[in-house]
């Protein structure tokens, strides 16, 4: 198993955010937590990649333990967070952007090379290169916000609710590269409000209530429980 998380608890203060969180995922897994609002989502990928400290469980790596250790050694290691909201830099170019993702390697070749494949996932941020991040429209910095994180040469791709306040047409395009990033070699863990895109997805699914696993299984069978179809796709 490449990752995975065992009996994870936050707090923020004295609030517990999650509650004994289990998860694992497998080298080219798409692998997606879904759940309302508050549930612990978002809480959990900030845990993976260092942004809170947990107050115990473990979170293992290609294994190693990596809970507790700072955000810059985790992106070291392979792991590449994309926060909800996107965040790009706005005053920025695209291309300044995008090599910020890479300020921690060293290997130019390499970094020209993933340049490359980045803009053949995303056409738009090779025809907006010199363009300033603010100027972007909201699904073209989501795809910045992507291509900034496989800038990294992630080994695992974090991604909080990508399809978060974009068009229709937009959600199905990220959906799409998401697909495609995944298809060569890069793990996926997907946090979306978005359940039946999330689902459709993904290979594997949890489902987090009020800062715990309450169901998990193969992503079709999640689609067709009857408590998940109710509570969170409408049916």
């Amino acid at each position: 198993m490449l990752f995975r998380i065992e009996d994870l608890v936050v707090h923020y203060n004295k609030v517990a955010a999650l509650k004994g969180v289990g998860l694992e995922l497998d080298a080219g897994d798409i692998v997606t937590l879904i759940g309302a609002n508050g549930a612990g989502k978002s809480t959990t990928l900030r845990a993976v990649s260092g942004l809170v400290r947990p107050t115990s469980g473990a979170i293992w790596f290609d294994g190693e333990r990596i809970d507790g250790r700072a955000a810059a050694d985790i992106v070291r290691r392979g792991i590449a967070h994309v926060p909800e909201g996107r965040r790009v830099f706005p005053d920025l170019s695209v291309y300044e952007n995008l090599m910020t993702g890479a300020f921690l390697r060293n290997d130019r070749t390499a970094i020209a090379r993933d340049l490359d494949a980045v803009c053949a996932h995303f056409p738009r941020l090779k025809e907006r290169r010199t363009q300033r991040a603010k100027t972007l429209s909201g699904g073209e910095q989501q795809m910045l916000a992507m291509g900034r994180a496989l800038m990294s040469a992630p080994r695992i791709l974090l991604l909080d609710e990508p399809s978060l306040g974009l068009s229709p047409v937009m959600v199905q395009e990220i959906a799409k590269i998401v697909v495609e990033i995944n298809q060569r070699g890069v793990p996926v863990i997907l946090v979306e409000q978005n359940a039946g895109l999330a689902l459709k997805l993904a290979r594997y699914g949890y489902v987090l209530e009020t800062g715990r696993v309450a169901l998990h299984g193969p992503a079709a069978e999640l689609n067709a429980h009857e408590h998940v179809r109710r509570a969170y796709l409408g049916a």
